[in-house]
């Protein structure tokens, strides 16, 4: 069994016992979060179910491990013939969260 869900602009495939990295949701470690933005699921090996545009009444539930910070990215801008140039650092921040229950 398995969920397509939406969060931080993204979709994901998850299943039970996932961890996948997402936007960094508002929510501590140790907590639980529920997606309720559910695109699509299979139910058994021979249904699924896709939402227009969302599933009704599918939720899926996770537990956030950490939140965190990714490497960092060198975003350089310059403007030919210019003399203008910008050297700038990011790191987008995210949560680790693992599939706890998907729920149909």
């Amino acid at each position: 069994m398995y969920a397509v869900i939406e969060t931080g602009g993204k979709q994901y495939r998850v299943s039970v016992g996932d961890i996948i990295f997402v936007e960094k949701l508002g929510a501590e470690a140790d907590s639980t979060v529920t997606f309720d933005k559910v695109v699509a699921l299979t139910k058994d090996d021979n249904s699924f179910v896709v939402g227009a545009p969302l599933v009704k009444g599918a939720t899926v539930t996770a537990k956030v491990l950490k939140n965190g910070k990714s490497k960092k990215i060198t975003v350089f801008t310059y403007k030919p013939k210019k003399d203008s140039k910008r050297k700038m650092g990011h790191r987008q921040p995210y949560s680790q969260v693992r599939i706890e229950a998907i729920n149909a």
